[in-house]
């Protein structure tokens, strides 16, 4: 349909020739129906598009705002491909069913719906914000956001303009209101509800919209009124005691909450963008902090080989990988297991995550100085066994991490780098002599985060051998390699997904290793050496999740390269 519904609004004159080339440059890019980035882009209301239709084509629309869905008609569609192809059954009478869809002409879905119901289908048109706000309310029963909504339409609050001054006392006031506290109140509730580690609120130019990242992936879930931009943004401003009158500079804060007997610590980051502020807002649950090392992901050899050096006396230790990759947590789960009364552990962090009590915590200021090299010399004086530096970030701070393990010391610390091999060529870039990093470094870990299966509607797929094979696993073992996924429920969100779970890719500094080392070699023969040596890539503890039926096989190419 979007070729040819790009060309019917061309030819009736209400877009243009250069909206529909930037409107199917962006289709391509993030693979949506043609009228949803034609109506995101502004150039097209959902509105018009539905009068469009109903006058070229007589199809009959309908406002989906006060159904309620009917449970036996969601049975017979099912709500995992109600929700993938953004249908919903309306009613039905005698031998049809009546669908409400974005796309009326999508011919395959509806005849998909005849083969599984047995009914005649007769489509009716239905806004896109509409069908997946019905969806939403009918599958997370327990969300009142969208009730919420309803209640901002009749406020009559004005927008205020980037480019306007206006009264920051009124700002305050507003930010105070009933509705908008409500609002706020909401998204940090359904985030929480959901397990969300992330809440995402953007300003755009016609619209404003929040997103919740969810296992690691960014999900829309409300489109709040554009007229409550500024109410909204100043109140987590000041929920997080920041200068609400401040819009140009960026700013950070925290707040706490508690619901439900759970503690919430919420870390708040500002921006300046184009049309406003954009927030966004980590949470950090610490009744979901996991500390036990067993239940992180480890392969059980691969688990032996890390807890063997976390128990060495001294040597640096460091965990590599992407931000949000749970190097944290994996950090967190050694000094759990090696805080001991007989141990005096110092960490310096930029942010403290969580509190771990008998653990020495240093929050760092770089606008005073306070920074992870300025905190390493100091923690020397306080006669430290063990000392966690957040992030090795340059020069100074490698060479004061690899001195102090050399001296008696156990060190541990962060690099971002894509794989282990890959962080002793990034320590020797930055300048730390290549003796230093083969005499000091124990073991390097680099870790993803890869989804679970839902449990509850987990299923087995037919893979073929060949693609099996072209995915690492041995061409003996491909016929019998069973995959599974999750078909969507009630439990996961439709998803499919629920939980994370963490591989591992843990490189001893061995002799040969040290020698690679001592020559600069590249990363792709320091790799060979440690594979030969017994190391698992990223890639095989992901194809050990798969063959364990933890995870996907798309999971893990999302997340590892061969």
């Amino acid at each position: 349909m979007s070729l040819r519904l790009g060309q019917l609004l061309l030819k009736a004159n209400i877009i243009t020739e250069d909206q529909l080339k930037q409107a199917q440059g962006e289709q391509k890019l993030r693979g949506l129906n043609l009228s949803s980035v034609l109506i995101e882009m502004g150039f097209l209301s959902e509105h018009d598009l539905l009068a469009f239709l109903h006058k070229r084509y007589g199809l009959p629309s309908i406002n989906l705002s006060d159904l309620e869905l009917d449970p036996k008609l969601v049975g017979l569609v099912g709500d995992e491909f109600m929700h993938k192809n953004q249908v919903v059954p309306v009613r039905r009478s005698g031998s049809t069913l009546y669908l409400a869809m974005v796309d009326p002409f999508n011919v395959s879905v509806i005849d998909d719906i005849k083969f599984r119901t047995g009914y005649h289908v007769e489509a009716l048109v239905a806004s896109e914000t509409d069908i997946k706000t019905t969806i939403n309310r009918f599958l997370n029963p327990t969300s009142s956001i969208d009730g919420a909504l309803a209640d901002f339409e009749d406020e009559g609050m004005e927008v205020v303009k980037s480019d306007e001054t206006f009264d920051i006392s009124e700002l305050e006031k507003t930010a105070d209101e009933a509705p908008v506290v409500k609002l706020v109140n909401l998204i940090l509730a359904d985030a929480i509800t959901k397990g969300a580690s992330d809440i995402h609120i953007e300003p755009y130019e016609k619209f404003m919209r929040v997103r919740e990242r969810i296992d690691g992936v960014l999900y829309e879930v409300m489109r709040p009124p554009i007229q409550m931009k500024n109410a909204v943004i100043s109140r987590v401003k000041i929920m997080s005691q920041l200068d609400i009158a401040e819009r140009r500079l960026p700013q950070g804060g925290r707040f706490l909450i508690r619901m439900q007997n759970r503690e919430m610590d919420f870390r708040v980051s500002l921006i300046p963008t184009l049309f406003g502020e954009k927030v966004v807002m980590r949470l950090l649950d610490k009744s979901k902090l996991q500390l036990d090392m067993t239940k992180l992901g480890f392969e059980r050899d691969t688990l032996d080989l890390f807890r063997e050096s976390i128990y060495k006396p001294f040597g640096m230790i460091l965990v590599t990988g992407p931000t949000g990759s749970g190097k944290t947590t994996t950090l967190y789960s050694v000094l759990s297991e090696l805080n001991k009364v007989s141990e005096n552990i110092c960490t310096a962090e930029d942010p403290i995550e969580f509190n771990l009590p008998g653990v020495n915590q240093v929050q760092m200021h770089e606008a005073i100085g306070l920074n992870f090299a300025s905190s390493l010399r100091e923690f020397l004086r306080q006669d430290p066994d063990i000392i966690l530096v957040g992030e090795v970030r340059d020069l100074e701070t490698a060479e004061i991490a690899v001195k102090a393990a050399l001296t008696g010391h156990l060190v541990l610390s962060t690099l971002h780098t894509n794989d282990a091999p890959s962080t002793i060529g990034r320590l020797l870039d930055m300048g730390v002599e290549p003796f230093l990093v083969s005499s000091s470094l124990i073991v390097t870990v680099a870790q993803r985060l890869v989804r679970c299966i839902c449990p509850d509607c987990k299923e087995p797929i037919d893979m073929s051998p060949e693609a099996l094979v072209d995915l690492g696993i041995p061409e003996e073992e491909a016929h019998d390699f069973k995959c599974y996924k999750g078909k969507g429920c009630n439990k996961c969100s439709n998803i499919g997904y629920r939980g994370r779970l963490s591989l591992f890719e843990v490189m001893p500094t061995t002799d040969e290793v040290q020698d690679l080392t001592l020559r600069r070699a590249p990363a792709n023969e320091i790799r060979r050496a440690a594979v030969q040596a017994g190391m698992k890539t990223l890639r095989q503890s992901g194809i050990i999740k798969i063959k364990q039926g933890v995870t996907t096989i798309e999971e893990v190419l999302r997340v590892t390269v061969a």
